[in-house]
């Protein structure tokens, strides 16, 4: 089968032939019919974060099941599913309590060190990162990543809520617990930062503000509720927000992953209101926080984010079910729809901040 590989840290991906296994007893085989192309795997690509190489990234994931494992019984071939990055074992303290994005056992859903590997290249093991390796004509993955979705959506829609609008809704949804009448002020609009909007949005939020630097996609963040746009090259952002707000945002939303912009979320929340961190930060990086004013005699509290804090096997189904009711906006997310070979150019745009999503469609 085709897939993108990368060989090397800083590497371009290169679609080549790979070969992929045969499904262990908790494994899925699945055809991919759309692959998003989210900027995390862009960032794996560019930075030492412990990755092995080759590999084949991607992790935005819709297809149709082909075949099952013996232990398999959730999912049969026909199903329509999206994969996911969160992996959980299901048994841990933190799945049992329902925080499976927490989960202690991760490495369960993958293949022991004396089992043959899911890819290989003329017979030599190629990584499949998270779990998935979603940039290629086919996946197997562990089922415990995959999620039962309706076959009326969309597969380029549909590979969108396995982890841009989880991560961004969710954040929004189930992290945060916006309520009816809260201000949400969301730093960066692109995929993500555009589901944090739709999150606020679907969560009865009054005042819902939207930051970025580029005009286009503060015209693009209306479409997904926000009822005020600021352009943070032009105005003194914190000051814009406490403004609009009359003292500061309920809740704010970095998902830059930069210093300023973090540090910027942490000011622009009220007293007693919350900054929350979503953008991938480079590793090491460090934010100030003046602990006096901020934390004690502001009361703030600030929260890293991971994945929305997503249950997959119930909130994406609940999500694809909401586009099918109208109530998601996830066509206006898709910028372009793109073939396998095109994958490196898109990353360029997409890098550049001139486009939410591109999604692959053809694998040819």
């Amino acid at each position: 089968m085709k897939a993108a590989v990368v060989d090397n840290l800083h590497g371009q991906f290169q679609v080549q032939e790979i070969t992929l296994d045969d499904p262990a007893p908790h494994e899925v085989r699945v055809k991919v019919e759309a692959s998003g192309l989210c900027h995390t795997d862009l960032h794996f690509v560019n930075h030492d974060l412990g990755t092995h190489w080759p590999a084949v990234l991607g992790h935005e994931v819709a297809g149709t099941v082909q075949s099952v494992g013996s232990e398999v019984t959730e999912f049969e071939a026909g199903d329509h599913v999206v994969a996911s990055l969160i992996q959980y074992c299901g048994h841990c303290m933190s799945c049992l309590e329902g925080r499976s994005y927490q989960c202690g056992n991760p490495e369960e859903t993958q293949r022991a060190e004396d089992q043959p590997s899911r890819l290989s290249r003329n017979g030599a093991p190629i990584n499949q990162a998270f779990g998935l390796g979603g940039f290629a004509a086919e996946i197997l993955t562990h089922r415990n990543q995959l999620a039962k979705v309706p076959k009326g959506i969309p597969f380029s829609r549909a590979a969108l809520l396995g982890c841009g609008v989880i991560t961004g809704a969710g954040a929004a949804i189930n992290t945060a617990g916006v309520r009816p009448g809260d201000s949400v002020a969301v730093i960066g609009v692109g995929g993500v930062g555009l589901s944090v909007l739709s999150g606020a949005r679907l969560a009865g939020a009054a005042t819902i503000i939207a930051i970025d630097v580029q005009p286009s996609k503060l015209d693009l963040a209306k479409k997904f509720g926000a009822t005020h746009v600021i352009n943070s090259a032009d105005v003194d952002v914190v000051k814009a927000v406490r403004e609009i707000t009359g003292g500061g945002s309920d809740h704010s939303f970095e998902v830059v992953g930069l210093k300023q912009t973090a540090e910027d979320a942490l000011s622009m929340a009220r007293m007693g209101g919350s900054a929350y961190l979503i953008g991938v930060q480079q590793p090491g990086r460090k934010i100030e926080v003046d602990v006096m004013t901020e934390m004690i005699f502001g009361q703030k509290k600030i929260q890293g984010i991971k994945m929305g804090s997503t249950n997959i096997k119930k909130d994406i189904p609940r999500y694809a079910q909401l586009y099918l009711d109208g109530q998601l906006n996830l066509d206006d997310l898709i910028s372009q729809e793109i073939s396998l070979r095109d994958i490196n150019d898109a990353y360029k745009k997409l890098e550049g901040g001139a486009i939410a999503r591109s999604v692959i469609t053809s694998f040819d």
